[in-house]
């Protein structure tokens, strides 16, 4: 079953589960499961997005920061 879905919706489907049970990713484990060529650049970000909204914390293990995407830019744009 897994060629006629795809290696790439295995991966993601298998990353929304990782990240809901514990609650955060990595960058890099989210890049190692889907390197690039496999998504598009809009598939890419909705991957992204759609962690986000499900308050799924990404991180970037070298740099320790928690990566908001979006969010950080929205209180700023708030206050204008």
């Amino acid at each position: 079953m897994e060629n006629r879905i795809g290696k790439s919706y295995v991966a993601r489907k298998t990353l929304f589960a990782k990240g809901l049970r514990e609650g955060r990713l990595s960058v890099q484990e989210i890049e190692e499961a889907l390197p690039s060529g496999t998504l598009t650049a809009a598939e890419r970000w909705l991957l992204y997005y759609s962690l986000r909204a499900a308050q799924v914390e990404i991180i970037d293990e070298v740099t320790g920061q928690v990566d908001h995407g979006f969010m950080s830019e929205q209180p700023a744009a708030e206050q204008h």
